[in-house]
């Protein structure tokens, strides 16, 4: 198991490191650039804003999934069947739909 894991976090790290340094490297060119600072603000609330909803999108997909497990454990109490792939995934839905019905709310 430790033998799968290991290459696949560390691709995971590699590729978020990548993705770090190309978003430092667009923001330092924004500002050697001379950009207006109204566009440059505006560009920054909007990725804050962006992390702000991938978190809350996460946190409620989780926490249907959570349900979702909960749920197949009351149900079929340890069989994994298609039943229970269509509770997962019912719950995965689930949780999109609410964090849809948040995000508009919050706008």
């Amino acid at each position: 198991m430790q033998q799968v894991i290991v290459p696949v976090v560390l691709f995971l790290c590699i590729t978020y490191a990548i993705k770090l340094l190309i978003d430092a490297r667009l923001h330092s060119q924004m500002f050697k650039n001379g950009a207006s600072e109204a566009w440059l603000e505006s560009i920054l609330k909007t990725e804050e804003r962006q992390r702000r909803y991938a978190s809350l999108r996460w946190g409620v997909v989780l926490l249907a999934l959570a349900a979702g497990f909960g749920l197949n454990q009351y149900l079929y109490n340890d069989n994994f069947n298609a039943g229970s792939i269509a509770i997962l995934a019912g719950a995965v839905g689930l949780g999109n739909l609410v964090f849809f019905g948040l995000s508009r709310h919050l706008d």
